[in-house]
């Protein structure tokens, strides 16, 4: 892979939305969230715009020039406020769906940490791409901006991106969540300056999503 990784521009939030979406569509987890098929990639994305949007104005966006991989994530220094409008944009993006997205908005917030840190919402790699190195570009992009300013980071991931995540020097923080039948979402943890996977993440080696 030889795509470099970028910071998203405003006009592209769209196009990582879509991403995101892709990423997420195959997984137990999504299935959970939208249970009607012909209505999940329409949903995913729509809720996925409102966090795209909201991590350019308090975080970053970063996206392999292609758009076919993504991160999305935001600076918690101290509190973030939720996007404008938050409860009416959710309800109408999600529809009949929303007390889903809800729950797992409710298990995001009693596991994320109340220090300072770096939190990573969404490593996604678009199915037609994922294996090409995407993903292990995007996690060394981000260990050398977070190594940089001795930021924690934090995530919830999916088990299909928990390998890419330990590589990349996160550990499991306390016990997985279940909040549905067959649906399992894992709080992971990086401390700065973790390089266990220096020699697997190289620029050279460029790879939710991991979907989440």
């Amino acid at each position: 892979m030889t795509d470099r990784i970028r910071g998203a521009r405003w006009a592209e939030k769209d196009a990582v939305a879509a991403v995101v979406a892709a990423a997420l569509q195959p997984t137990a987890l999504a299935a959970w969230l939208v249970p009607d098929e012909e209505q999940r990639g329409r949903v995913l994305a729509d809720v996925a715009a409102i966090w795209v949007e909201h991590a350019l104005f308090y975080g970053d966006v970063h996206v392999t020039s292609d758009l076919t991989a993504a991160a999305v994530c935001f600076h918690q220094y101290g509190p973030v406020p939720p996007p404008a409008d938050y409860s009416t944009r959710l309800a109408t993006a999600a529809g009949p769906h929303v007390e889903h997205f809800r729950a797992l908005d409710d298990i995001m917030d009693s596991r994320q940490p109340t220090t300072a840190h770096y939190h990573l919402v969404y490593l996604a790699v678009r199915p037609t791409h994922q294996r090409t190195g995407r993903g292990r570009a995007l996690m060394e992009h981000l260990r050398c901006r977070l190594d940089l300013i001795d930021l924690p980071s934090w995530t919830l991931t999916l088990p299909a991106g928990q390998r890419l995540l330990t590589q990349a020097g996160y550990h499991a923080d306390r016990g997985m969540v279940r909040p549905a039948d067959g649906v399992a979402i894992q709080p992971m943890t990086r401390r700065p300056g973790r390089r266990e996977a220096a020699t697997v993440l190289h620029p050279a080696g460029h790879q939710r999503c991991s979907q989440v």
